[in-house]
């Protein structure tokens, strides 16, 4: 029959299984680390992969394909929830973009870095620097692979930072990541804009407030603009705070 199906570009697929996981009838695999509609039956036309999808890989078009099978895609979709409370099965797609919550225990009593701050230090770090515990509580990370309605977003406060600032403000987890639900991105690496992504989390979650954290760097300014758009967009009053870190690693504002 003639019908609307999904359609995947391998060329731009850059394996990170969010259509997979996006795709709750199972009709996308990844096969050697390359997404592919393996199931056109299972494909209902709806197109939940398309927004999952970070590099446009994945449009829609019109050709002969089997129909949709719903009742097969329920005895699938049975089938695989089975085998997951069986211990026998993982959730399709990339593992690593499955959502989830973390807890950490003991991370109260976490020691800090006591002497590594001295750059001309010699003292072995394994026998200075007693573990930090993290203090992230969320997974995944990415902006553009965090699910947009992920329990964890509710009542949370939000901290959207540029990926470089964890590497340039040594205590960022204690000062920026505890207690907050954190995306990060790269505004010059990363392909396409954040806005659209930030917006529909922050107007579909209860999310109780907004912590920008950037670069010094003037294309880092994309992240700020992106959240900022996102809040305005939302239709909600959130509040909201941008601290610009140098790199040097210090807090300008």
């Amino acid at each position: 029959m003639l019908r609307k199906i999904i359609k995947i570009d391998e060329s731009k697929c850059n394996g990170c299984g969010a259509c997979a996981s996006a795709c709750h009838e199972g009709a996308i695999a990844m096969v050697d680390g390359v997404a592919k509609l393996t199931r056109e039956d299972y494909c209902d036309g709806l197109g939940d992969c398309l927004p999952a999808c970070p590099t446009g890989a994945i449009t829609f078009e019109m050709r002969e394909a089997p129909a949709y099978d719903e009742a097969a895609v329920k005895k699938a979709q049975l089938e695989k929830k089975l085998a997951q409370e069986l211990g026998g099965g993982m959730p399709c797609g990339c593992p690593g973009s499955q959502a989830k919550a973390i807890k950490h225990e003991n991370t109260e009593s976490e020691s800090v870095y006591a002497s590594s701050s001295s750059p001309t230090s010699s003292v072995s770090p394994a026998s200075s620097v007693q573990a930090v515990s993290s203090r992230l509580s969320t997974w995944p990370v990415q902006i553009k692979l965090a699910p947009v309605n992920a329990p964890y977003f509710s009542g949370a406060d939000l901290l959207i930072a540029a990926d470089c600032t964890a590497y340039a403000y040594g205590n960022f987890h204690n000062d920026f990541i505890k207690n907050k639900v954190v995306l990060i991105g790269c505004p010059k690496l990363d392909e396409g804009d954040y806005s659209e992504k930030l917006k529909a989390i922050i107007a579909e979650n209860d999310i109780k407030s907004v912590t920008v954290v950037r670069m010094e760097v003037p294309c880092c300014g994309g992240i700020e603009m992106a959240a900022k758009r996102a809040l305005q967009e939302s239709g909600k009053f959130i509040p909201w705070q941008v601290v610009t870190v140098s790199t040097d690693g210090k807090v300008l504002d």
